[in-house]
């Protein structure tokens, strides 16, 4: 937690845009070195590409849908600036729990509510859903991604860890976390989503 406290207040360079990743430990870096997170790696991809952009970090492992609602105002307070961009990825830890998708979706719902009312961009970042859940749940938990990001006219990157899920050598040794090797790939793969809505 405190780590990624001191990162989402790291000062933005002068000029470029802030991009805000609000998330879980998959957004946090999870069981890495902070220059391998997915935020220091997005920032570096960016910036190879000729944009000039701060991302900071808003990723809490552990952290449901409802926990990152219940930061959000908070968390943009600290940023010290109004981001150009905020990345939702959230709803892996509620899947995770067996929680009822609609508990998701209203915390998503908020969040994403919230912002447009701030004027702040966003894309969605969606995920999916254990199939040992069974096909209820997954039918339930996958849908309101793209429901949300209709409803709110918003982005939405299909699923966060696409190239990435069930390939043990891209994953750390839980199965669940990527591991370097896999955030490189995610970054690559979200890299052209992000560019599109910071525009």
């Amino acid at each position: 937690m405190l780590l990624c406290i001191m990162l989402a207040a790291a000062p933005a360079r002068a000029g470029a845009a802030v991009i805000w990743a609000l998330g879980d430990s998959l957004t946090a870096g999870y069981g890495l070195p902070p220059a391998d997170g997915f935020t220091n790696q997005l920032q570096i991809a960016l910036q190879r590409a000729g944009i000039a952009a701060t991302v900071r970090n808003g990723g809490v492992a552990g952290d449901t849908s409802a926990q990152g609602r219940a930061r959000l105002a908070w968390g943009l307070r600290g940023l010290g600036v109004k981001p150009d961009l905020v990345i939702v990825e959230l709803g892996a830890n509620d899947m995770l729990r067996g929680l009822p998708p609609a508990q998701a979706r209203a915390s998503l719902d908020a969040i994403l509510t919230e912002l447009r009312h701030r004027h702040i961009p966003v894309l969605l970042a969606g995920m999916r859903a254990a199939p040992n859940l069974g096909p209820n749940y997954v039918r339930g938990f996958e849908a309101m991604y793209p429901a949300l990001a209709k409803a709110h006219g918003v982005p939405l990157y299909a699923f966060f860890l696409d190239g990435v899920a069930a390939k043990r050598e891209l994953l750390q040794a839980d199965g669940l976390h990527p591991n370097a090797r896999g955030t490189d790939i995610i970054v690559a793969r979200i890299l052209p989503a992000v560019r599109h809505a910071l525009r």
